[in-house]
């Protein structure tokens, strides 16, 4: 087990630098941010004094290397936009993103579990294509038409819910449905899947056999062995909702890290963007460390291979 974990640790870690060099290569060379910043009608003097002020006449290694180990310490240098320290941007919006994508991983598994299990139970019936059906609607529409879907119904029409902001826990209710139903279906598939091949399995042939009631048999020994490989799509799904909120942060104004993503793209805000990329990054090979690991205790098989 010790081998395993410092195997993957070590991949972690190689995949993190691999992000943080193409991250800080590509934004640095998709245009010279010293005409963007010094505005059209800049004179050279004044875009060459810009770009001595950001440092950006250095060498793009020396400047990798400066940032990297900067922000290994937790100092991500200064927005260009805001004025502040990037940390402190991050700490303020961070909370907003993991409260929507940990919500929305609530939605997500309340629709994905009840729908995949009653989907198993019944293969190929007319309940089995209606949970299919419900759980590809999700995905066939795109998120964000969803979400305005979602705004003119509880919001426009009932006034049930706000339809913008971050104020309250009922203003992530909306942005949660939205971005959880939109990751409901490999979900629901996977453990349909799962559910399948467990009900037809010879230990639950014998403990039918037994006499033990059905929803034992389905949620104490089929639904616990079809989890397995859930939990590694659960780790990438959550480490995509933190990605994927640009969108949905942005229709309901929700002051978050996706949000604050978009703002400084739009805005050229160069050590924003590396920011947050870094951080999506690193929660995203984090999650998938964590489910490899709970998996590798779940199924002793997966670290002996």
């Amino acid at each position: 087990m010790l081998r395993y974990l410092i195997e993957r640790i070590g991949l972690a870690l190689c995949v993190c630098l691999a992000v943080s060099i193409l991250a800080f290569t590509l934004l640095n060379a998709s245009g010279d941010l010293a005409v963007s910043l010094a505005g059209e009608e800049a004179t050279p003097a004044q875009i060459e004094a810009m770009r001595e002020e950001l440092g950006l006449n250095r060498p793009l290694v020396v400047r990798y290397a400066e940032w990297l180990g900067n922000a290994m310490q937790g100092d991500f240098g200064r927005s260009l936009f805001f004025h502040q320290p990037v940390t402190d941007l991050i700490a303020y919006r961070l909370p907003n993103t993991l409260k929507l994508a940990s919500l929305a991983l609530c939605v997500m598994l309340a629709l994905s579990v009840p729908l995949g299990v009653i989907a198993a139970l019944r293969p190929n019936s007319i309940i089995d294509r209606v949970a299919m059906f419900i759980a590809v609607m999700g995905q066939a529409m795109p998120n964000f038409w969803f979400a305005l879907v979602l705004i003119v119904i509880f919001s426009l029409t009932l006034g049930w819910l706000p339809p913008s902001g971050s104020e309250s826990l009922r203003n992530f209710i909306l942005p949660a449905i939205a971005l959880g139903y939109y990751a409901t279906p490999p979900m629901m598939r996977l453990i349909r899947q799962g559910m399948i091949e467990a009900l037809s399995s010879d230990y639950i042939r014998t403990a039918r056999a037994k006499g033990i009631s059905t929803p034992k048999i389905v949620f104490k020994h089929a639904l616990r062995n079809a989890v397995i490989p859930v939990v590694s799509l659960l780790a990438v799904q959550f480490g995509n909702m933190l990605g994927g909120s640009v969108v949905i942060e942005t229709v309901f104004g929700i002051n978050g890290l996706g949000y604050l993503a978009w703002e400084s793209i739009s805005r050229m805000d160069l050590p924003v963007v590396q920011a947050t990329l870094m951080i999506v990054a690193l929660f995203y090979v984090v999650m998938v460390l964590a489910s490899d690991i709970i998996n590798a205790w779940l199924d002793p098989r997966i670290r002996i291979k």
